[in-house]
């Protein structure tokens, strides 16, 4: 039987590279990426929008999630998203880590920390639930 494993781009649209986020490894279990973040991820006062750390959090889950179940012709879609800003940064490279924590006939969830990669500290962390859905394709 042929592999019909998801060929999951290293840049999955624009915005996600307007964010920085690259993935390094993806598994049906585990994301690996890093972004560099600087001034354009910045607010008015000069530390990173905590909305560049949503986005890279339910960036990278939903990618794991629908890895997770792309040999059954789904994706997965946030259906919500909790994150904690642990920390400012004015930029750094910063490493992303998503575990999945469960993943069932209809939902996954998914935990995914982000380390400052110099210091080692964690400047955000969250968890993302996911609804498995039929690719568009697949639907009746």
């Amino acid at each position: 039987m042929e592999n019909t494993a998801p060929q999951i781009p290293n840049k999955t649209s624009r915005f996600t590279e307007s964010i920085g986020l690259e993935f390094d490894e993806i598994t049906a279990t585990e994301v690996r990426g890093h972004a560099q973040l600087d001034e354009n991820h910045h607010t008015p006062w000069g530390v990173v929008h905590g909305g560049v750390y949503t986005s890279i959090i339910e960036s990278a889950g939903s990618v794991g999630a629908s890895y997770a179940v792309a040999e059954r012709g789904q994706f997965a879609v946030g259906v919500h998203n909790a994150t904690d800003f642990l920390r400012p940064s004015t930029g750094a490279r910063v490493l992303v880590l998503a575990t999945a924590l469960f993943q069932g006939r209809t939902q996954q969830l998914w935990e995914v920390i982000i380390t400052d990669e110099s210091t080692g500290k964690q400047l955000s962390r969250g968890q993302l639930r996911t609804q498995n859905v039929d690719l568009p394709e697949n639907r009746a």
